[in-house]
């Protein structure tokens, strides 16, 4: 993690605990009403935490997954070349992505006849 991510991720803990001690103060002092909507706020914090955490997790695997797609291929660019070449051979047929998936090509194996039923 880096440091503005630790920053981050101390301020979240600091402010769900700042809100978590005023919903304990309100509840001993206050209106139950107002001691609710602090334990609420507490938690938004703790969202945000974890949210973070999740992230982190996703850029490191994302780094993991170029390094070692880079050390098969030789290069980044060409991953994501075959990834795309890959994908766009998967498609349908040409007429699919021109009509937004409502036709297909005569020879399309994937061709499901339209009924005349509207």
């Amino acid at each position: 993690m880096h440091v503005s991510h630790r920053l981050l991720c101390a301020l979240y803990v600091l402010t769900s605990t700042g809100l978590a001690w005023t919903a304990v103060l309100e509840l001993l002092h206050g209106p139950v009403w107002a001691a609710l909507l602090f334990a609420a706020a507490s938690l938004v914090p703790v969202i945000a935490f974890v949210r973070e955490t999740v992230l982190h997790d996703e850029r490191r695997t994302v780094t993991a997954l170029r390094s070692r797609a880079a050390a098969m291929c030789g290069r980044v660019d060409e991953a994501a070349d075959e990834i795309v070449r890959a994908e766009l051979h998967a498609a349908c047929c040409e007429r699919w992505w021109t009509s937004c998936g409502t036709d297909h090509d005569v020879s399309c194996p994937h061709r499901i006849p339209r009924s005349s039923a509207a």
